[in-house]
């Protein structure tokens, strides 16, 4: 079946069991083969490589996955699809298929998730092991995934994966544009993120009402070291972004609520030369990460 995926067949296959794809969990399957590899070498896998899965469909592109990679975990929600799957994937012994939800809210992926992918990534060695997410992602997830896998341990080597166009644009959006958001500074204060191939509805079945994009995510250890503590960085950033187009003395105040107070304030942004009258939107990556660090060390003598 996974070198059969058109439409025609998936419309067949779903009718002989009586199911219908289900949009609450992002279910537009990717008919174009072409394009299912093309997520695969995107990501440059190897025997090197635990590869995490999400949205594990009829299993078209996990057997590519399996072909290349030591070990594939692929996770899928929907339990009738997951049947379809199993189908394929059960001769595959370096395939790890769990049924549930991969996130246990919007911000934390499912603990069980987590120990299953470090427990398959300390079987690796560990001089050459490296762990990447390539999956065609189910649009109603994909921000959450991204985002919180990169704050997760192991951190993605890689992340090559189909997103919602709109999504990939605010992924790689530069400061002062539209697209520019906590999104954008998060995932570029941590890696470098390119748009591989943009896609349109029609190689979807069904096709979605957007225009989708292949994107890759590199993670680079020296940007990430830049930051004095992960969490607290990905925490104010959010909260300076809650209300983006706002003063940003306004915006650091609210952000730094019962931690600062105004002169504390004022003393860091004079230190870092910032005007207190410019938006937060208007800051580079670099500027915000020496922005949060100094606002974190602040509150720390402070307290």
């Amino acid at each position: 079946m996974v070198n059969r995926q058109t439409a025609s067949y998936l419309t067949k296959r779903f009718q002989q069991t009586g199911m219908r794809p289900l949009s609450r969990f992002g279910q537009n399957f990717l008919i174009d083969l072409n394009l299912v590899d093309l997520i695969a070498d995107s990501a440059d896998i190897d025997d090197r490589d635990l590869v995490l899965e999400i949205g594990t469909g009829t299993g078209s592109l996990t057997t590519r996955l399996a072909a290349r990679a030591a070990h594939v975990i692929t996770v899928e929600i929907d339990t009738n699809l997951a049947q379809i799957a199993q189908e394929e994937l059960e001769d595959l012994p370096n395939v790890t298929m769990r049924l549930h939800d991969a996130l246990k809210n919007k911000n934390n992926f499912d603990p069980e998730l987590l120990e299953n992918i470090r427990q398959e990534f300390d079987k690796l060695p560990a001089k050459r092991r490296r762990f990447k997410l390539v999956a065609n992602l189910p649009y109603n997830v994909a921000t959450p995934i991204i985002s919180n896998l990169l704050r997760n341990d192991p951190i993605p080597d890689v992340i090559s994966v189909t997103i919602q166009k709109e999504l990939a644009d605010r992924i790689v959006a530069p400061p002062g544009t539209k697209d520019y958001s906590a999104l954008s500074i998060w995932i570029q204060s941590v890696a470098n993120a390119s748009i591989v191939r943009t896609l349109p509805p029609g190689v979807f079945w069904p096709p979605p009402k957007v225009t989708s994009a292949i994107i890759r995510i590199d993670t680079d250890a020296n940007l990430r070291a830049r930051i004095d503590n992960i969490d607290f960085f990905h925490e104010k950033l959010r909260a300076l972004y809650f209300h983006r187009r706002k003063f940003l003395r306004s915006v650091v105040l609210s952000a730094m609520k019962g931690e600062l107070d105004k002169a504390q304030v004022d003393a860091v942004l004079e230190k870092l030369g910032f005007s207190g009258e410019i938006r937060a939107e208007r800051l580079t990556v670099a500027q915000t990460i020496e922005l949060i660090n100094e606002l974190g060390t602040a509150s720390a003598e402070a307290k």
